[in-house]
């Protein structure tokens, strides 16, 4: 795993349950997608695509899409 990808995790953003995005133009440029969502799964976090954003719920409960 790149480190960059392990940056994203060590924030203490993401280490306070906290949500994480990253433009989809950055991911590819220094990690890849599939690595990303590789790490993604092996925190059991969640992982949302929208527009030009990958948005990291760095949390394990439960999604629930209100809206």
């Amino acid at each position: 795993m790149s480190q960059w990808v392990e940056n994203i995790f060590t924030a203490k953003i993401a280490k306070e349950d906290g949500i994480v995005r990253r433009k989809k133009t950055t991911v590819a440029r220094y990690a890849s997608v599939d690595e990303l969502i590789a790490a993604v799964k092996k925190r059991k976090f969640h992982m949302i695509e929208t527009g030009d954003q990958f948005v990291i719920v760095c949390n394990t409960g439960a999604i629930k899409i209100v809206v």
